[in-house]
């Protein structure tokens, strides 16, 4: 019996690449690693934008991904701004702020919501559904989503929490307040 080009290769055991002198379909010339889906290309940002490697975003010159001690340190001064403000003045400095995608804390320390897949800062809207929507998320299971929130915003690369997956958003430090004017 003679043996077909189109005979399976399972069927001997190895692929027809490895058998020497193989006269089956023609082969497909070996692919660099270069090409092909997942290869890394390197990005070009546009004008007035870099591209930060470590979280894999495009950001505002002059911007920077808040560190895990710029995030935490916002949390604890929001709970110090609540108690003393009584609440009240902090839910009212809160609605203001999200306007500049910002809560009460981010104003004070110079951080903001950033909405990467747009390109611009987090609106009012943005930010009600990330602080409201995503703060219920957060809170609905109690300590054990919280935990949770707290193991993605560690473990991720853009240091998101519930609340910023929620709302799609990632948190930026602005020393400059280049987002002040920023227009795209």
């Amino acid at each position: 019996m003679t043996q077909s080009p189109y005979q399976d290769p399972s069927a001997l055991g190895e692929g027809p690449q490895d058998t020497p002198g193989f006269q089956g379909l023609p082969q497909a010339p070996p692919v660099p690693a270069a090409y092909g889906y997942g290869a890394q290309q390197p990005m070009a940002a546009p004008q007035g934008m870099y591209y930060d490697p470590n979280a894999e975003l495009l950001l505002p010159e002059g911007v920077q991904l808040a560190s895990v001690g710029q995030r935490i340190g916002a949390y604890f001064l929001s709970l110090l701004l609540a108690v003393v403000t009584l609440g009240i003045g902090y839910v009212i400095w809160g609605l203001i702020a999200w306007s500049k995608g910002r809560g009460p804390a981010q104003q004070l320390l110079g951080m903001r919501c950033w909405k990467p897949a747009d390109g611009r800062v987090a609106g009012w809207g943005t930010m009600a559904l990330r602080n409201i929507v995503g703060g219920i998320a957060q809170g609905i299971l109690s300590a054990l989503s919280a935990i949770a929130s707290f193991i993605l915003f560690l473990s991720g690369k853009k240091h998101q929490s519930i609340p910023d997956l929620v709302g799609s958003t990632v948190v930026v430090y602005d020393p400059n307040k280049v987002l002040d004017n920023w227009q795209r």
